[in-house]
């Protein structure tokens, strides 16, 4: 199994500083905290990141996930989604499937990840949480979507492969309200 943490966006909602390395009220910031509870359930992860963006690469890297830069065409994010996907096919641990994560989610709790990954070493074709009747992230899916999930392009990211196959999703209730909070505001900041 591998954890994806997707964290190549341009965060135009948050305004001129990068919102993933905003500290949240507990210290730390959005990117570590996500990636640290990505790890935690999944200790084989990556982390897609824009080029530019070295000091966020180095954050991410020293969190313990291995850390690839998209190119300026796959800033988009299921083009990003598609990159990391292909990056991960040269480690063994992608042959179980993915977990995809956003960077902007560090409330998810890790126990929701793991139990993702759980499902999916199970047999699930594809996994979403869900926090009382609502859906959420982090996504599992197996890897025999992995072909589809590197033909992704442009803003909508897997949600195409969630409407193509509903019969193939296993909904996984959860509580935990991470899976919905993710930061787009400044005002998100504050939980």
């Amino acid at each position: 199994m591998i954890g994806i943490l997707l964290a190549a966006g341009f965060s135009r909602r948050f305004g001129a500083s990068n919102k993933l390395l905003q500290v949240l009220p507990e210290g730390s910031p959005i990117a570590q905290a996500s990636a640290k509870r990505l790890i935690e359930a999944i200790p084989f992860s990556i982390a897609i990141v824009r080029p530019e963006n070295k000091v966020l690469a180095q954050l991410l890297q020293d969190a313990g996930l291995k850390v690839f830069f998209c190119t300026e065409q796959e800033t988009e994010m299921a083009d990003s989604l598609s990159a990391a996907i292909k990056f991960s096919a040269a480690f063994s641990e992608s042959s179980d499937g993915f977990v995809i994560a956003l960077a902007d989610m560090p409330y998810i709790d890790s126990k929701t990840t793991a139990a993702i990954a759980s499902k999916l070493s199970e047999g699930a074709s594809i996994v979403v949480p869900t926090y009382q009747g609502k859906r959420g992230h982090p996504v599992g899916f197996s890897a025999k979507f992995r072909a589809e999930l590197e033909s992704l392009h442009g803003d909508e990211g897997a949600r195409s492969i969630l409407k193509r196959y509903p019969e193939e999703i296993i909904f996984l209730e959860c509580d935990d309200s991470g899976i919905l909070a993710d930061i787009d505001t400044p005002a998100d900041l504050i939980l």
